[in-house]
């Protein structure tokens, strides 16, 4: 009875496997890189077609990248002269503008352009009186033209003299009407912003070669350096907007433009430096956290296809295409960048070409 059991299934898996070939020689035809279906076939029924479609295509650039202040809205204050510090203003946080008040130092530098300035002034003042009184003498008929050209040539040298003398106050920023001699050199600022670093301490002696004491920014906008390699740097141009991800706040996107693209590639890198200025209203963006920019170039048409037509051979990728009487022949393609669910086609398809968009792996099982 087993052997009898053992003999009929033998038969019935032969039968089955002469059905399935039957039904595959009816359905199915491959020859080389081409697989026909005839009509009615059932496999028809797990293939999507769809034609190529020319899109507008949006070339992304992806570069990490430092946040840096803007150099014309950041300003390190160092003492302009030697001297000891007599006030502070200074304060952490603290809003700036232009002229601003810093910090005040005892300064002989400053004290001896005061006495200079004093002493020519008045020497100024003396011989503008000279000059005037020679000039009514001679008027009445008294004095001589020569004695109004000698007091005329020494008014004109201590004009000169002031002039220098005034000059050398201005040096220091100091507003030579409201000046009286020996009073403390002010150190203004030299930007809108606010202190983020002070270092000043009241009665310290300063040299005047001394570094920075104290670091005044305006970071209402920052720039964020990054690098582009040069073959991805024609889809870069100023104005383009870019997506930003920062490294430090997870899950915040943020909108930048292109502020300046470097004129020269860089040897060492083969990169060209970008200057990418983003609204940091909040400051949450500090100098020295990194960042992510995606480059977004304006868009163009570009030949596009779903990424679930595209197959992997053994040397290059593919699809199948439908030709105008139900063949399908595989056609080797080079692929661009991916948008989304959308793949570029730099070569190999022709807009309108008709493919195969979903179940061409089931072609892969046709012998």
């Amino acid at each position: 009875m087993k052997k009898r059991l053992i003999a009929v299934g033998m038969l019935t898996a032969a039968a089955c496997h002469s059905v399935k070939d039957a039904d595959t020689a009816v359905t199915a035809i491959s020859k080389g890189d081409t697989i026909t279906l005839p009509a009615g076939a059932p496999l028809l029924n797990s293939l999507q077609v769809s034609a190529v479609e020319s899109l507008p295509y949006r070339q992304q650039v992806s570069t990490a990248g430092t946040i840096k202040a803007i150099p014309t809205r950041y300003a390190e204050i160092a003492p302009p002269f030697g001297g000891r510090v007599t006030r502070s203003y200074l304060q952490l946080g603290m809003k700036t503008s232009p002229e601003t008040p810093l910090f005040e130092i005892s300064s002989p530098e400053f004290f001896a352009a005061q006495k200079v300035f004093f002493q020519e002034k008045s020497q100024l003042q003396q011989a503008e009186r000279a000059w005037k009184r020679q000039q009514d003498l001679v008027a009445h008929g008294v004095g001589t033209e020569k004695d109004l050209e000698e007091v005329r040539t020494a008014y004109e040298v201590e004009n000169k003299e002031y002039e220098n003398a005034l000059m050398g106050i201005r040096l220091f920023k100091a507003n030579p009407d409201q000046l009286s001699l020996g009073q403390p050199l002010i150190v203004r600022s030299p930007v809108v912003g606010e202190v983020i670093d002070n270092k000043v301490v009241l009665g310290q002696f300063l040299k005047d070669d001394a570094a920075s004491i104290a670091t005044i920014a305006d970071l209402s906008e920052v720039w964020i350096a990054g690098q582009v390699k040069e073959k991805d740097i024609r889809f870069i141009h100023p104005g383009d907007e870019c997506d930003i991800t920062i490294v430090a706040l997870p899950g915040t996107a943020l909108k930048g433009k292109v502020y300046h693209v470097n004129a020269v590639v860089e040897e060492d890198t083969r990169s060209v430096p970008v200057l990418v200025a983003v609204s940091n209203p909040s400051h949450a963006l500090k100098p020295g956290m990194y960042a992510t920019v995606n480059f977004m170039a304006a868009p163009t048409p570009a030949l596009q296809i779903p990424t679930t037509a595209l197959l992997q051979g053994s040397e290059s990728p593919y699809v199948f295409a439908v030709t105008p009487d139900g063949k399908y022949v595989k056609r080797t393609v080079v692929t661009g960048s991916t948008q989304g669910d959308r793949l570029v086609i730099t070569s190999g398809l022709k807009e309108g070409d008709r493919i195969v968009t979903r179940g061409a792996s089931f072609l892969l099982d046709i012998k």
